[in-house]
């Protein structure tokens, strides 16, 4: 019976198999990489298959069947599959996908149905680039989000704002969220230079990073949201085989710019001439001249290049590698990263050894758990302060004539003096930096465990519970020798040692459920709803010591007299229920609201809870009967939000009524009141209004949104005076208000579609800031810059330069006084301090923007990327010393005080050069300088060699490409580098200075323009 049943089956089979078609093919991008994980399927059915890590994928479908494919980030596209057996798809990138997910707080939601405004951003956009910190990689990237470097400097600290300053005395940098855990972002520098704690993050384990920008989208984040939050998502294994991933990159950095100083004939030239207006003898002159130039009879002997002596040629390396894969039940991505960086100073070096492990595993059909880890290790050797006299960039002062090896000893100039046998404490006339590098160093080594465990339990379809256990320490040490050829500038101590230890670390714990829930087809609706806890905890010590037995001895143990000590502890805590709401109907009626209550240590008794509640509605007009599929017009979206954010980003003690155990007298300890506390103190407010549309037009060829936004933030946290009466002079209080307003734009035009792709990709933003109300006098920072109420924060305040008078040569500068008659007084003089203080230049720029060109034929790929900045001014600081023809100090001056008065009836904007005359140096609108810029950011050429060709070397995919990075800047700004702040202004444990000190330059280093070589191999 079964010999005869067996053969019956396979007849009848016969009729289904010859109605199936077995297909193939491969998926890839345009730009010739394969598209891991995209979906396959046969239309009209549920039948359907993903790609493997290859892009490959295999299907039995009916004859005549049309394929779906679709990806994250692509345009989908439908194949028609005919009598082919082999059907290869290349699928081109979207930006107006409206089933893209995009990660907001505490989940993910459709493009579709996202009424809030949130700047996402792939991986593409942040891995390969020779940067240390991946917000240097989206710089110009995200409309409203500007980015700053403050200088060349390697780990220094790097300014973001979204949507302008909302905070005068707090910290106004984002809140960023690393797969959920908020993470320790703050300034643990033990110098006034910050350090940027982010650069811990590996750029190329990011998956995606979700800027929230609106109060609709950011809320949910309650008292951590004015500033907006940025939330990173890294890589995560896909099912499949094991793939490796091995990119190695190499190059060099130098210099965007280099100053123009003067070379010896022209200092000996103008020097001669500011000494003789001085009055000073002939004789005089000359002996200065020889003394300057190190003896040499003939002060023309030497013609040093300072500023060569200080910068390189930078050496840099990096090695990428991962794995990932897994199957249905488990799925696991690994990576390792090796990074070497030398900075374009002498000296200064970055290194980064990082790893990460990410591991989902669905247990149950019910529930599934995971862990993202990842452990970093970085050193960082730094170079000082740009106000210190031993920072490399200050080089510059010393004179041309001054040979770099002092002939009379063979060594550096300034290592030695003959007479004493001590470094020489008299030449040059200024200390010289290059025996910093000899002879000192600053290391700052960090070791980072940054992660969280999760667990997930499916209680119905439609509710999921989930529930995450995130922590993030960060140890870091610092270490400084300055050694004896250091003693002109550390002191004559026999060696300076000092030694910092700072533990940061910080518990979060997630709990939430997630309704998600389709009802007739037409009602979708989406509901979250948990808590939060958040606890960190800052130790810290350090320690100075002097009196080495020899410059062989460099740590602080070897010291023989410790001069100074000092550690500190400090907590907080903060306690959140949140929820989140969102309902849309027919797929194009959006309505969505949040809150967040949030309770911190941080504020008075009286305010200890703040309720931040955001609502939003959103309409996808493209999706009405008399819009859908119009050939023209494929996407338009209009939708608003309002809510509320906070700002807690301020000292863990900042409502504390405060004691002192420093009050001990002869021995006998006692304590003191240092700060008078305020119960009533609170977080700051800011409500904020934005409107925004979408649009897409012919099939999303061309897409885009615009945005308009209001930001209103009340209650500022400032510093108010008191009665003395109260033994204090002021106590913090909630008060003041100030405001940003703007307009953001972004394009994406998908401009040729084929064998040859060309994609644009365009945005602007226009942000205005102002100060409404202080409650109390202006607030100064560095040089002119002050925070007024009328003004935008940090706006430069001071004399108006009004030239030089052409009968002798002074300085001008504009009265700008009121007559009697209520008029202005625009008459001139030369004595600064009759010119009253007007606002001279505003440190914000008006509008930035960025455009990126990616083109693609075949397995080449070619990216472009321009950023710009506008609207903007500088102040120099420096100008002062090298920009005033001597009139300071022997200073090395700029080329452009060639142009000085020499004579009566001279037309020029150079006062006369009187050796420290004071004639226009002091600090007035001379120094301000329009800081416009836009540069080539980026560029980046590659070829992907053929598959075929690959797997002849046994990888599945090979790229190699060269990289040009700063490659070229457009500017009318004659210092180094547009793109500044100068550190030891901006990087203080004051946040009040740090934000209203904007715009400065005082001896900042240029950013560096790197070229670098890759390969990206896959097997």
């Amino acid at each position: 019976m079964r010999k005869i049943f067996t053969p019956i089956l396979v007849v009848a089979a016969l009729p289904v198999l010859a109605q199936t078609q077995a297909i193939s093919g491969r998926i890839t991008g345009t730009d010739g990489n394969p598209v891991p994980g995209a979906t396959v399927v046969e239309r009209g059915t549920t039948n359907g298959v993903t790609s493997d890590a290859d892009g490959v994928f295999r299907l039995a479908v009916k004859p005549g069947a049309t394929l779906v494919i679709s990806s994250v980030g692509f345009t989908t596209q439908t194949v028609p599959v005919g009598s082919r057996s082999a059907v290869n798809v290349t699928l081109a990138a979207s930006t107006t996908d409206l089933g893209e997910a995009v990660v907001v707080g505490y989940g993910t939601q459709t493009k579709a149905d996202l009424t809030g405004s949130v700047a996402q951003l792939a991986s593409k956009d942040v891995g390969n680039q020779p940067v240390q910190s991946f917000e240097q990689s989206i710089q110009g990237k995200a409309a409203g989000v500007f980015i700053e470097n403050s200088s060349g400097k390697l780990g220094q600290g790097i300014k973001v704002r979204v949507r302008g300053v909302s905070s005068i005395s707090g910290n106004a940098q984002p809140l960023y969220v690393v797969d959920g855990v908020p993470v320790v972002a703050d300034n643990m520098s033990s110098t006034e230079a910050a350090t940027n704690p982010i650069a811990d993050i590996n750029p190329n384990d990011i998956e995606s990073i979700s800027v929230l920008k609106d109060a609709s989208s950011s809320a949910i984040y309650g008292s951590r949201a004015t500033n907006g939050v940025v939330l990173i998502t890294t890589k995560r294994g896909k099912a499949g085989a094991t793939r490796f991933n091995l990119n190695v990159q190499g190059g060099y950095s130098e210099p965007t710019h280099k100053r123009e100083f003067l070379n010896s004939q022209e200092y000996v030239t103008l020097l001669t001439e500011a000494l003789v207006n001085s009055g000073r003898s002939a004789t005089s002159n000359a002996n200065r001249l020889k003394t300057y130039a190190g003896g040499a009879t003939d002060p023309l002997t030497y013609n040093t290049n300072w500023q060569d002596q200080v910068f390189q040629k930078a050496p840099f390396q990096q090695y990428d590698l991962n794995a990932s894969g897994g199957n249905e039940k488990t799925r696991f991505y690994f990576s390792g990263q090796y990074s070497d960086q030398k900075g374009i100073l002498i000296s200064n070096e970055y290194k980064r050894i990082a790893a990460r492990f990410n591991l989902d595993h669905q247990a149950t059909d019910r529930l599934s758990f995971g862990i993202n880890m990842t452990a970093t290790r970085s050193v960082n050797n730094r170079v000082p302060n740009d106000d210190a006299f031993s920072t490399p960039m200050q080089i510059v002062a010393l004179a041309p004539i001054t040979p770099s090896i002092d002939p009379r000893t063979g060594l550096t100039s300034g290592a030695l003096d003959l007479n004493t046998g001590l470094p020489n404490a008299t030449f040059p006339f200024y200390y010289n930096p290059l025996l910093n590098i000899q002879g000192g160093s600053y290391t700052t080594t960090i070791y980072r465990l940054l992660g969280n465990v999760y667990g997930q339990l499916k209680l119905t379809n439609d509710l999921n519970f989930r529930s995450e256990l995130g922590t993030d320490v960060l140890n870091q040490n610092e270490e400084q020798y300055l050694g004896r050829i250091t003693s002109r500038n550390s002191g004559p101590t026999n060696g300076f040692g000092f030694n910092a230890a700072q533990t940061n670390a910080k518990v979060v714990v997630n709990n939430y459920f997630t309704y998600k829930k389709m009802l007739a087809e037409q009602h979708a609706l989406e509901f979250t709803l948990g808590t939060s806890y958040e606890s960190g905890r800052l130790n810290g010590n350090s320690v100075t010591g002097t009196q080495f037995a020899s410059d062989a001895y460099r740590t602080i143990d070897n010291a023989s007299q410790i001069t100074a000590g000092t550690s500190y502890t400090t907590s907080y805590a903060l306690v959140s229920y949140f929820a989140r709401g969102s309902y849309a109907f027919a797929g194009k009626y959006l309505v969505g609201a949040s809150a967040r209550i949030d309770g911190s240590s941080r504020f008075g008794a009286n305010n200890r809870y703040g309720v931040f509640p955001a609502a939003s509605v959103g309409w996808l007009i493209s999706e009405e009967s008399f819009l859908k599929d119009n050939p023209t017009l494929s996407l338009l979206k209009l939708r608003a939000s309002a809510g509320k954010t906070g700002n807690q980003n301020f000292g863990n003690f900042a409502s504390r009524s405060l004691f002192s155990g420093d009050a001990g007298y002869v021995g006998v300890p006692g304590q003191r009141p240092s700060q008078l506390g305020n119960n009533d103190l609170t977080w700051e407010t800011t409500v904020q209004y934005d409107a925004g549309v979408e649009y897409g037009f012919f099939g999303g060829r061309i897409s885009g949104e615009v945005d308009v936004y209001r930001k209103n933030t009340t209650g500022l946290l400032l510093s108010q005076p008191v009665p003395g009466t109260s033994g204090f002079a002021s106590r913090n209080s909630n008060v003041g208000s100030l405001r940003n307003q703007g307009i953001e734009f972004s394009l994406t035009t998908r401009n040729i579609v084929g064998d040859f792709n060309w994609t644009t990709s365009a945005n602007a933003a226009i942000n205005r800031n102002k100060i409404l109300d202080l409650s109390g006098p202006d607030i100064l920072g560095s040089f002119l810059n002050r925070a007024q109420a009328g003004q935008p924060l940090g706006e430069f305040i001071g004399p108006e330069y009004a030239g030089v008078n052409p009968d002798n040569g002074d300085a001008l500068y504009y009265l700008n006084t009121t007559n009697a008659d209520g008029t202005l007084n625009r008459g001139t003089t030369n004595d600064i301090n009759l010119a009253a203080n007007v606002p001279i230049g505003n440190p914000n720029p008006l509008w930035t923007g960025g455009i990126t060109n990616t083109f693609s034929y075949k397995g080449f790929d070619l990216a472009v990327t321009l950023v710009g900045v506008f609207g903007n001014q500088i102040f120099d600081g420096g100008a002062q010393y090298y920009s005033v023809g001597f009139n300071n100090g022997p200073d090395n001056q700029t080329r452009d005080q060639l142009n000085r008065w020499q004579k009566p009836g001279d037309i020029t904007n150079v006062p006369k050069a009187v050796y420290l005359g004071g004639n226009g140096i002091g600090n007035s609108s001379r120094f301000v300088q329009n800081g416009d810029y836009g540069r080539l950011r980026s560029v980046v050429l590659g070829y992907n060699l053929p598959s075929a060709l690959a797997r002849k070397a046994y990888f599945q995919t090979a790229r190699i490409f060269v990289q040009g990075y700063n490659l070229l800047t457009f500017t009318k700004y004659t210092g180094w580098d547009p793109e500044v702040s100068s550190d030891y202004v901006t990087g203080t444990g004051n946040n009040t200075q740090n934000n209203i000190s904007q715009g400065i330059t005082f001896y900042t280093a240029p950013q560096a323009r790197t070229y670098t070589v890759g390969i990206n191999l896959g097997f």
